[in-house]
């Protein structure tokens, strides 16, 4: 299941119904801190980053005996823990019964806050090379950012790799100009949450506010900065409506 940004605000009603129908929680235990009293008396079982295959399995022994719901941040489904957990049991042949309850991603989370930059096609490429090899992600990343539309940047930087966002705006030089708009996104609707928006030619002053808990967004060849004079207002990318009515 997906929580969602974090907040419990955020989560959708058949979320907390799985929460309170589940015998067992289990976890990483950034994601289980922030369902707080949602999971009181349950039992929790909370794991690390790097544990996700056991965790996976442990899931899946306990879901043999009772309800078990597996917590992943945003949305399970989308560089969430669903995918391995199906591939386990697709692997094992178990036949119990599964659901995958969707949450809000990290890039609908973030385009909320910036205005509407997504409100057309778009691509998402995560920047994490600890499962996909870098020349994999460079290869990805030319792909969209060729196709005009707004881009977004999932696990943009990291201490452990720390170069793979300027390697990615690089690349975006290369398709995009100067003048696109970038939206920084850190802590998305939950505790802490702050947005710079700037452009790809000045994204590089801003560089270290991007971490592991931000979202990047990088624009399209459509997509601009709204001003109210000399307040930016937000970003939108305008979806076609102005080729087709008056308004």
């Amino acid at each position: 299941m997906g929580i969602g940004p974090g907040s419990p605000g955020q989560l959708t009603g058949r979320a907390r119904e799985v929460l309170e129908q589940a015998e067992y929680i289990i976890g990483n235990d950034t994601y289980l801190d922030q369902l707080g009293p949602l999971i009181a008396g349950k039992k929790v079982i909370t794991s690390s980053m790097g544990k996700e295959v056991e965790r996976a399995r442990r899931s899946i022994e306990l879901a043999r005996e009772a309800p078990v719901a597996m917590v992943s941040g945003g949305d399970a489904g989308i560089y969430g823990m669903a995918g391995i957990v199906l591939e386990i049991l697709e692997h094992e042949g178990f036949d119990i019964p599964w659901e995958v309850v969707p949450g809000i991603t990290a890039s609908q989370a973030a385009a909320s806050i910036l205005g509407s930059p997504l409100s057309g096609d778009f691509a998402t490429i995560s920047l994490s090379d600890l499962l996909t090899p870098l020349e994999v992600i460079e290869r990805r990343l030319h792909a969209a950012f060729s196709m005009g539309v707004p881009v977004v940047l999932y696990n943009p930087k990291s201490r452990g790799r720390p170069h793979n966002f300027a390697l990615a705006m690089e690349i975006a030089g290369a398709y995009r100009s100067p003048s696109t708009p970038i939206g920084i996104v850190r802590n998305a609707c939950r505790e802490g949450e702050e947005a710079v928006i700037t452009t790809l030619g000045e994204v590089a002053a801003v560089e270290e506010r991007v971490d592991m808990h931000t979202t990047v967004i990088v624009g399209g060849e459509e997509t601009r900065i709204w001003r109210n004079g000399e307040d930016v207002k937000g970003i939108i990318t305008p979806r076609g409506y102005h080729r087709k009515y008056v308004y």
